[in-house]
């Protein structure tokens, strides 16, 4: 007993294969979409925290002067002196 193939099937099994290698192809290029997103992300979010980063270095060497530590704290924490009145006025 011979089994034949004919045309309609080898037309079938090759569309079969498109098909799903379509599919797979489709797939793994959505999940690099949504990959790349998310790393852009995290580059933006590294990004502010490096821009935070030093922002705050330079304000713990701006504390390091007494000068600037009690002009900080006046102006953050609304700290006075025993004998003055201090006014807040918020714009």
């Amino acid at each position: 007993m011979k089994i034949r193939l004919g045309r309609k099937f080898w037309m079938a099994a090759t569309a079969a294969i498109v098909l799903l290698t379509a599919i797979v192809v489709g797939r793994n290029a959505l999940h690099a979409v949504k990959i790349k997103r998310q790393i852009n992300a995290l580059e933006r979010e590294r990004d502010r925290y490096r821009t935070r980063i030093d922002q705050d270095s330079t304000l713990l060497e701006r504390l390091r002067y007494d000068d600037y530590l009690e002009e900080y704290a006046r102006e953050n924490y609304h700290l006075q002196r025993r004998d003055e009145h201090v006014y807040i006025i918020e714009e």
